[in-house]
C-alpha cells in the first residue's frame, strides 16, 4: 500500500484512539460547514441525505454527481471527508475502481462501497462482492492513483456489508463478509443497522480493522460503543433528514394552526449560521 495522502492520514488515525470518531454526514457546503464549527473531526456524505436535498429519492444521484458534491463538502468544511459512494455506481469491479479512483483524484479523504446491487435490489454474492472490494481498495491504495494533483497518495476505503439494513439478519454471514472485505484491502468495516451491543462486540472482536457504526434509536450510547472497541460512530442521513422534519413541522404549524412558533427555533438556527458561516 503506498502513503496515504495527508488528509487520508489524519482521517485514519482518528479510528486509532480510546474514543469513537464522531462522523457527521453532511448534505450540503452549509450543513458541512455547520459540523466543522460545532467540532466536528471529520464529515462524510450522505446519498439519501444529498439526494433528499436534490428532490430525489436514496440512489437518484449519479456518479459524477456524486464525487464533485463530496469535493465541495470537503472544502467548505475544511476537515478530512469520506464520501458514501454507494455500490460504486457499477456492478463490476472495474467499474467499482474506476468510482473510487475519481474519488481519490478529487483529493478525498476516503469512500464508501456497499455490497448492495440498487437494480436488482440484492445483495452481491460473497465471491463478487470480494471481487469488487478487491478491486477499490487496489484504486484506494495503489501507487497509480494519482492523488489530487499535489503528491499524495491513497484514501480510506470502508467497505459495508448490507445485510442488517436489507432485513438480511444473518450475523454469522455479515461477519464472514467483513473479514474477507478486510482480507481483501477495506481500512475500515461497516455493517448498518447491526444496533445491539453483543452484536457490535461480535463484529469488533472478530475483525482486525476499525468498525463503524450507524447512528439509530437502538444503538447503545456512545461510551457503551466506546467500552465495545468501536472506533467510528456515523450518522448516515439522519441529521439530513431531521432538518427535513423541523422544516415540515414548521410548515405544518403554519398551514394547519396559522400560528407561528417555529420562528423561535429559526432565531436559534440564524445564530448557528452566522457563528458558522462568519468566516466565508
Amino acid at each position: 500500500m503506498s502513503d496515504l495522502s495527508s488528509a487520508a492520514a489524519d482521517f485514519l488515525a482518528l479510528h486509532h484512539r480510546e474514543r469513537p470518531l464522531l462522523l457527521a454526514n453532511a448534505w450540503d457546503p452549509g450543513s458541512a460547514r455547520l459540523f466543522a464549527s460545532l467540532g466536528f473531526e471529520a464529515l462524510a456524505t450522505t446519498s439519501s441525505g444529498y439526494a433528499a436535498s436534490l428532490g430525489r429519492l436514496d440512489y437518484g444521484v449519479g456518479r459524477d454527481e456524486a464525487i464533485a458534491h463530496a469535493a465541495a463538502l470537503a472544502s467548505a468544511g475544511g476537515l478530512p471527508l469520506s464520501a458514501d459512494l454507494e455500490n460504486g455506481f457499477a456492478d463490476d469491479p472495474e467499474g467499482v475502481a474506476e468510482t473510487v479512483a475519481l474519488a481519490r483524484r478529487a483529493g478525498l479523504a476516503g469512500c464508501s462501497v456497499e455490497d448492495w446491487c440498487p437494480s436488482e435490489k440484492r445483495i452481491y454474492d460473497l465471491e463478487h462482492a470480494v471481487e469488487r472490494v478487491a478491486a477499490a481498495a487496489a484504486a484506494a491504495h495503489d501507487g497509480n492513483g494519482n492523488g489530487n494533483g499535489n503528491g499524495s497518495g491513497g484514501i480510506v476505503l470502508t467497505a459495508r456489508a448490507e445485510n442488517f439494513l436489507r432485513g438480511r439478519t444473518d450475523l454469522d454471514d455479515t461477519i464472514k463478509r467483513l473479514r474477507c472485505y478486510e482480507q481483501a484491502g477495506a481500512d475500515v468495516l461497516y455493517a448498518p443497522a447491526v444496533d445491539g451491543a453483543e452484536q457490535i462486540a461480535a463484529l469488533v472482536a472478530a475483525l482486525e480493522r476499525p468498525v463503524n457504526v450507524l447512528a439509530r434509536e437502538t444503538v447503545p450510547p456512545v461510551d457503551e460503543l466506546a467500552a465495545i472497541g468501536v472506533a467510528r460512530i456515523s450518522v448516515g442521513g439522519s441529521f439530513a433528514f431531521a432538518a427535513l422534519a423541523a422544516a415540515g413541522e414548521a410548515a405544518r404549524e403554519l398551514l394547519d394552526g396559522g400560528t407561528y412558533g417555529f420562528t423561535a427555533r429559526a432565531l436559534e438556527g440564524g445564530r448557528l449560521a452566522r457563528e458558522a458561516f462568519s468566516e466565508t
